[in-house]
């Protein structure tokens, strides 16, 4: 495992296979890259800094980019989608969340900045990833897909 993961380090975002880079966009380090193909889905989720609940939102590798297609929220705050758009849909789980679909808005410039009170968790199938522990607390990181 620990030479695979290395490998993988030391290659950065290769072409083959296809994976989701994350990169520091400022020197180009590579923080991780993950295979992942067209119609796989990852998630980011972190804890909202004035209501103090969980957001998630869902992207679809999708043409060979990013597309946020969803948001998972419990309560309203800064940031958060109150109107929706053309074409996006309301609807409510089982355990009070919020979901929007339809969003469907293309990632090309995708900047994430670590939380500095809260981490963001990164969601690979089962997997779930610390990024404040894979790139640190405020580290700016860009998610981008690479095909083979």
């Amino acid at each position: 495992m620990i030479i695979i993961t290395a490998a993988v380090f030391l290659s950065g975002c290769a072409q083959n296979p296809s994976q989701l880079c994350l990169t520091d966009p400022e020197d180009g380090k590579v923080y991780a890259a993950y295979p992942m193909e067209e119609g796989d889905s990852f998630a980011i989720e972190f804890i909202h800094s004035v209501n103090k609940s969980p957001v998630k939102d869902v992207y679809t590798i999708q043409d060979g980019a990013i597309w946020n297609e969803r948001c998972i929220y419990y309560g309203f705050g800064a940031g958060v989608e109150e109107v929706l758009l053309e074409g996006e849909t309301l609807s409510y789980g089982s355990n009070g969340e919020m979901i929007i679909s339809g969003i469907h808005h293309r990632m090309d410039d995708m900047i994430l900045v670590v939380g500095t009170i809260s981490d963001h968790t990164l969601y690979l199938g089962e997997e779930s990833i610390s990024l404040r522990e894979l790139c640190g607390r405020s580290s700016k990181v860009l998610f981008t897909y690479k095909e083979r």
